[in-house]
């Protein structure tokens, strides 16, 4: 039976997913939201007084954006829960494998770090992979992680060649951008993990 692949591309509150099966035919993409409405998509980096522009009443003190970051991650990993089964059931295949940008092993995770630079404008980001990875592991496929800035060449030097990267938004129309572009070499590197 055919296996799927998923690739995401995430950004701050939201990420496309693209499917393709194992033989790197597009079987699904999809916009997801990952925050709800009312909720800040980058609490660490907008909340954390680190730039006085992104909060005019002022920083939060620690409880207050650890709470804000909890609720946003709570969030994330029940609207990324019910995007990922919303897709398992629209697939004719079973999923075999969830791609997601890397993030570093040692990233911090307590708040008063988290709020100080660098880690503040990269916190919320890994926030997300981190949910998106855990969310996948828990639908019992393999996770795979990748770094954006390679991963389309990684494909390319897989299938010997750009040419099929370099077609899909030909094949399939609008919308496919870099996001599309990037998820779908994703699921190829994958694929070949599970052939």
């Amino acid at each position: 039976m055919p296996r799927v692949h998923v690739g995401v591309a995430h950004h701050l509150g939201w990420a496309i997913l693209v499917s393709a099966t194992g033989d790197h035919r597009v079987v699904d993409r999809r916009r997801v939201d990952l925050v709800a409405d009312g909720l800040p998509a980058a609490p660490i980096h907008h909340h954390s007084g680190v730039h006085a522009m992104h909060d005019a009443n002022g920083p939060l003190d620690d409880l207050a954006l650890e709470a804000l970051a909890a609720d946003v991650e709570a969030s994330a990993r029940g609207l990324a829960g019910a995007a990922f089964g919303a897709l398992v059931r629209d697939l004719v295949e079973p999923l075999t494998s969830v791609s997601v940008r890397a993030w570093p092993d040692d990233f911090p995770t307590d708040i008063a770090t988290l709020r100080r630079a660098p880690f503040e404008s990269r916190a919320d980001s890994v926030m997300y992979r981190r949910v998106i990875a855990e969310v996948a592991e828990a639908t019992g496929v393999a996770v795979h992680v990748f770094d954006a800035r390679t991963i389309e060449r990684s494909a390319a030097d897989q299938l010997g060649g750009d040419e099929l990267l370099a077609r899909q938004r030909q094949l399939l129309g609008p919308p496919w951008n870099k996001d599309h572009r990037v998820a779908f070499a994703a699921t190829i590197v994958a694929s070949a993990s599970h052939a």
